[in-house]
């Protein structure tokens, strides 16, 4: 009995030092998977111009409040501050609200990979703050659009979305396009995309478990999973108003979001 015991004993302690080199095997995997190849601090006093451009205003929900501004802008303690406010400084604009947003448009492009932005919110009703991408060419919606972000009012969630041909103009609905995660609306959060060949991973806070994915799938319609084939611009902007968030209470303005960082990452070989 003795013999049978030790030999237990032994086969336990084998069995751990296995379990234990197999883990440390795998934190050094998970440590190397991603390299970081692009960052942005903003540590500067202004924006970096060879990376981003002021998004003019044209008019769509998103865009039509948009203003080059100074005072829509600031970029100071390590980070990028873009604000929504009453317009009470540009007479001769006939918009009610001015708001400012940047984008890598024609400067900086993103293709597979991770994209991590770390971001602090602040609520307004009506107030539409986003991450996101388009493609740097072809006709919308063929190359597809990848919404890391989007926050309504005083939501404690943020919503993740892709739109493409196949959603947008043949309305198809399987996949599931979008999904949400919950913020801390008290502080920052950090948003995560994971571009792959066959999937989209979008995240909040490294919480991978509450997560949306978007797939590839096998299907005879056109233009379902685009988002392999092109490369991005980044769009970092403050929205408000529109069909989606709905009217702004002027009362709640100005309101901002200040950007700490963008991080970009790409597999390991």
């Amino acid at each position: 009995m003795k013999r049978v015991y030790l030999y237990n004993i032994g086969m336990l302690a084998l069995l751990l030092a296995v379990m234990l080199l197999a883990s440390c095997m795998s934190d050094k995997g998970k440590g190397n998977e991603w390299k970081l190849v692009w960052e942005e601090n903003f540590d500067g006093n202004e924006i970096d111009t060879t990376v981003w451009s002021k998004i003019p205003r044209g008019g769509s929900d998103w865009d039509n409040y948009m203003s080059s501004h100074d005072t829509l802008f600031n970029v100071g303690d390590g980070n990028l501050i873009l604000r929504g406010i009453v317009n009470t400084i540009l007479p001769n604009d006939t918009a009610p609200y001015l708001t400012g947003g940047v984008y890598s448009k024609k400067k900086k492009t993103f293709g597979l990979g991770k994209l991590e932005i770390r971001a602090k919110l602040n609520g307004a009703r009506g107030a539409w703050p986003a991450f996101w991408m388009l493609p740097e060419s072809g006709p919308y919606p063929d190359g597809g659009e990848i919404d890391i972000m989007e926050h309504l009012s005083f939501d404690d969630f943020v919503y993740h979305t892709v739109h493409s041909h196949y959603t947008l103009n043949l309305k198809e609905k399987i996949p599931n396009q979008g999904g949400r995660s919950p913020i801390n609306l008290e502080g920052y959060n950090i948003y995560t995309l994971e571009s792959y060949q066959d999937s989209l991973v979008f995240y909040v806070n490294n919480n991978s478990s509450e997560r949306f994915m978007y797939p590839r799938i096998e299907t005879d319609k056109k233009g379902q999973f685009p988002f392999a084939d092109h490369e991005f611009f980044l769009l970092l902007d403050m929205q408000l108003g529109g069909s989606w968030v709905g009217v702004v209470n002027p009362d709640d303005l100005p309101v901002d979001m200040a950007i700490d960082w963008v991080r970009f990452y790409e597999k390991q070989e």
